[in-house]
């Protein structure tokens, strides 16, 4: 119920602002047809935004003729955590980029996707990868996948409408170049605020039922840190072209920040870190096993 209400809430701001940016481009007219886009648009979205970000990222689904044995894994470990998790098992994509980075997408848990990058499986033990998997699978599970993905869709929208205020220099009475100005800067930072809002809450509650999907926070924790450090030095492209995306992945694929602020939509990575943490030294917590243990032949985080 309370998701169901955020998403609403979340799609009213958005649909206000691209009203506010059609008021200055055409004034009522103007409007009136942002708000039949941006209704266009949310509609578009709910059905197909999914599609559309694994599509951006070029992601490729994993079959059972996969030749990597590293993604076979991978999928795998999605699919015993989904299992344990009581949720449908997800499509399971790989994106061919150096970057580490994961995230998931889908509209409800029966339509979920996850995705991760060829540079996390590599840079990642397998008890990393369950950690980072139990993270999106929690995404899942809270049903912040359609708020997440409708948000970096209609996001994205709303800045390109900001630019074509710009181009087409506003309506005169509304402020004219200046007020085109004006909401080319602010129609981004205002959509860029509304994801903010439930971004940071929203990781930090995937962080915490990841870890108990998984058993070990320690696992994600450790995960986060190399996440972090990979992110800092390896530019993703695809995320650099539509920054809208950056809060879906499970670090800020744009940036290696190390502290909250006003203009990051995740949580500074060593806060999460450190409330993993408190978790693994927190005392008694579900032990893996049966198809979810991930104690094999490689050595977890701590040895």
């Amino acid at each position: 119920m309370m998701n169901s209400l955020r998403t609403f809430m979340l799609l009213a701001a958005l649909t206000a602002l691209f009203m506010g940016v059609g008021f200055i481009i055409g004034g009522g007219k103007g409007m009136a047809l942002a708000f039949l886009f941006a209704a266009g648009t949310n509609l578009f979205a709910y059905w197909n935004s999914d599609k559309m970000v694994l599509r951006m990222y070029r992601a490729q689904e994993v079959d059972e003729n996969h030749a990597s044995g590293a993604v076979r894994r991978y999928a795998q470990i999605t699919q015993a955590l989904a299992s344990r998790a009581g949720l449908p098992a997800p499509k399971v994509y790989v994106i061919e980029n150096d970057q580490p980075n994961a995230f998931a997408t889908g509209r409800d848990p029966e339509h979920a996707a996850v995705a991760a990058t060829t540079g996390l499986l590599r840079m990642l033990t397998e008890e990393e990868i369950a950690g980072v998997m139990a993270h999106e699978l929690a995404h899942v599970k809270n049903r912040d996948t359609l708020t997440m993905t409708i948000t970096a869709t209609v996001a994205g929208a709303i800045t390109m409408l900001a630019n074509f205020a710009l181009f087409f220099g506003g309506n005169r009475n509304n402020g004219g170049l200046i007020g085109a100005l004006a909401i080319m800067i602010l129609a981004p930072l205002a959509a860029a605020l509304v994801q903010m809002a439930i971004s940071r809450g929203r990781e930090y509650e995937a962080d915490r039922i990841g870890a108990e999907i998984c058993g070990r926070p320690e696992w994600l924790a450790s995960a986060l840190a190399k996440i972090a450090k990979g992110a800092a030095r390896i530019p993703n492209e695809t995320a650099e072209r539509h920054p809208a995306t950056g809060q879906l992945m499970i670090i800020n694929p744009l940036s290696g920040q190390r502290a909250d602020n006003l203009f990051s939509t995740h949580p500074a990575t060593q806060n999460r870190i450190d409330r993993l943490m408190e978790m693994a030294g927190g005392g008694a917590r579900p032990a893996p096993d049966g198809p979810a243990s991930f104690e094999t032949r490689r050595q977890g985080p701590w040895g």
